[in-house]
């Protein structure tokens, strides 16, 4: 019998808002759609938060026994910010670099930190800029359904008329049409629309836009909610089973892409929608404005007034997965120091786990000590299951955690306990540990590593004693390019990848 047979899955489905059985379109084979990173400025705390769940729900499902292809795009097409400026542009513009260099030295960024923060790469992670003929050809299929209209070279999805024809938009985020039309901004090209919730999937560009592509309309670009349908209906379907993303994407990002799905291919995309909360620090929600906030990077050097010092990634992991995926998460000092006393503990007991062997133990042992390790490995299952709860399930590693280090202590006594039993406990403790929940020990820096950068941070420190700035200067940045960067404090220099 397959894991996903003896324990079936669970998921609290955004589109019906409850929870439901999950059943794959064609088990074992499981299709997942994420959105992912939009590539002009660093990854954001909560996003990684967002990244860091999937990842988790990815691992879980190839553990039950599905094969699931991971689906994870990358924005790299500049979409219009609210003052009507390209998003990609402005970023050229202020780093004096070209679009295409702004997007792959953030994605590159962003694959550092989610390499750091243990997370497996998607099956496929496609960029918009390289499926823009799937986007137009979107849009034309729209257009053939008659379910958009084009104005002036810009292309513009017909919301009323879906929702007369179907009905159904709004049932992902709950919004009535009518409400739309008064919470709609005013756009500079608001006087082409027919009605104030159509959305563009097509916009002709000005001449000082950089990111353009010839279409049969204009030279233009995608809208920024088409892309996402476009790829993953090319790699999972018209239909799929799971689509995912921050709740912050729920209206208007997931509400368009199903009404552009069933405009270009009459059938809703996904069968399983799950969002992500929000990520909060202090109580509050983060804010550049007021600062309240903290980058990744920031986090684990301890460099930002928030935090009394640096926490390693599995830290920052294992703060993210003691709340459900669906909850608010407050981030603070005091609950990261709670988290890293916690996570040392699992570690602790982790070591504990691997040293044991189970030809040691007898074959018949305690019958009760013996089914409650079994009542434990049942309920990391359960849990899991039950809409992949990792914070009940962590509860249930501290209790095996508590087991693990009652028998090196020798409060369990070996004959106490059956090899099986220890099989068992050791197994499920590790594979749910590091597997699952990705909580594998935090590799330290290679000793080579160590002695290069003790040599370069001693030829820099030589430097700002003889007052040579451009040398030492020189080391910081070039370091610095390399990914490496260097705090100085009163404590001395240190170095963090």
């Amino acid at each position: 019998m397959k894991k996903y047979e003896k324990y079936p899955l669970y998921i609290n489905n955004s589109l019906h808002r409850k929870k439901e059985k999950f059943e794959p379109l064609k088990a074992p084979h499981v299709g997942m759609y994420v959105c992912g990173p939009t590539v002009y400025n660093d990854v954001h705390l909560g996003n990684c938060r967002t990244f860091v769940s999937f990842d988790v729900m990815y691992r879980y499902l190839m553990h039950l026994g599905y094969q699931v292809r991971y689906i994870r795009n990358i924005t790299d097409v500049g979409h219009l910010m609210d003052t009507g400026e390209d998003k990609m542009a402005e970023r050229a513009r202020l780093e004096q670099l070209e679009p295409m260099e702004i997007a792959q030295k953030y994605t590159r960024r962003f694959h550092h930190i989610m390499s750091l923060m243990n997370t497996l790469p998607p099956s496929i992670e496609p960029a918009a800029s390289g499926h823009i003929p799937e986007q137009i050809q979107m849009v034309q299929a729209i257009l053939d359904n008659g379910l958009a209209y084009e104005v002036n070279g810009s292309v513009y999805f017909d919301t009323k008329k879906y929702n007369e024809e179907s009905g159904n938009y709004g049932q992902l985020s709950g919004r009535v049409l009518e409400e739309l039309f008064s919470e709609t901004r005013t756009l500079k090209n608001q006087d082409e629309k027919r009605d104030p919730a159509d959305f563009a999937i097509w916009m002709k560009a000005t001449d000082g836009h950089i990111m353009k592509w010839r279409s049969p309309w204009s030279k233009g670009f995608p809208g920024w909610h088409l892309e996402c349908s476009a790829m993953s209906t090319k790699y999972l379907g018209k239909t799929f089973d799971i689509h995912g993303g921050g709740a912050d994407l729920k209206f208007p990002h997931h509400e368009n892409e199903i009404a552009q799905n069933v405009g270009a291919c009459k059938v809703a995309p996904a069968n399983y929608w799950i969002h992500t909360n929000m990520l909060l620090m202090n109580g509050k929600k983060m804010s550049k404005s007021d600062g309240n906030t903290i980058t990744p990077e920031e986090l684990m050097d301890g460099n930002n007034e928030h935090v009394s010092q640096g926490y390693d990634p599995m830290t920052i992991r294992f703060f993210f997965l003691q709340a459900h995926y669906s909850s608010t998460l407050d981030l603070s000092d005091h609950a990261l120091q709670a988290a890293s006393k916690g996570y040392q503990r699992l570690m602790n007991a982790l070591k504990i786990a691997k040293n044991l062997r189970p030809e040691d133990y007898p074959a018949q042992g305690d019958a009760e000590l013996d089914d409650k390790i079994q009542d434990q490995h049942d309920r990391c299952y359960l849990e899991m299951s039950n809409d992949f709860n990792t914070a009940k399930t962590l509860a249930v590693l501290f209790e095996m955690a508590g087991v693990l280090n009652d028998i090196d202590s020798g409060q369990i006594k070996t004959k106490q306990i059956s090899s099986e039993a220890i099989k068992m406990l050791t197994n499920t403790f590790t594979v749910f540990l590091e597997d699952v929940l990705g909580l594998e020990k935090v590799q330290e820096s290679s000793s080579k590593l160590d002695d290069v950068m003790q040599i370069l941070l001693e030829i820099r420190q030589t430097a700002r004693a003889e007052k040579n700035w451009a040398l030492s200067d020189q080391v910081r940045d070039q370091l610095a390019e390399a990914g490496i960067k260097i705090k100085d404090s009163k404590e001395g220099t240190s170095y963090s990848l």
